[in-house]
């Protein structure tokens, strides 16, 4: 089972989530209390299990509604993910992948991960 796992940064609070084998498959953005970090946390708990998923590296893809997740390849190559709730607000985001495969995965992992992750920290 994955984990929230929250921690000081110099300049507020963040998570990460990680799954079963201690890998960070999903980061927060910088919260300014530990409540609204819980609040986040909360809303991915809710949002990934049942996120669709835009797949933006397809010519023509389709637009889905939110909640979604919207894989992109940055500028550098890297696959990426992030996920957005159900206002569009961007709750977390990925590492970078070197291939489409694992980006998919990582997005499978946080959909299996998320609803049951423990929060520490």
């Amino acid at each position: 089972m994955g984990k929230f796992v929250i921690r000081n940064v110099a300049s507020g609070i963040k998570f990460d989530l990680k799954a079963t084998n201690g890998q960070v498959i999903l980061s927060s953005e910088i919260y300014a209390s530990r409540a609204a970090a819980i609040k986040g946390i909360a809303s991915i708990k809710l949002c990934a299990p049942t996120a669709n998923v835009e797949n933006q590296t397809e010519e023509g893809f389709k637009v889905m509604q939110h909640p979604k997740f919207e894989m992109y390849q940055d500028k550098a190559g890297e696959f990426r993910f992030r996920l957005k709730a159900r206002n569009g607000k961007i709750i977390g985001t990925s590492e970078g992948y070197t291939a489409k495969a694992g980006c998919l995965n990582g997005i499978e992992s946080v959909m299996t991960n998320a609803a049951e992750a423990e929060t520490e920290g």
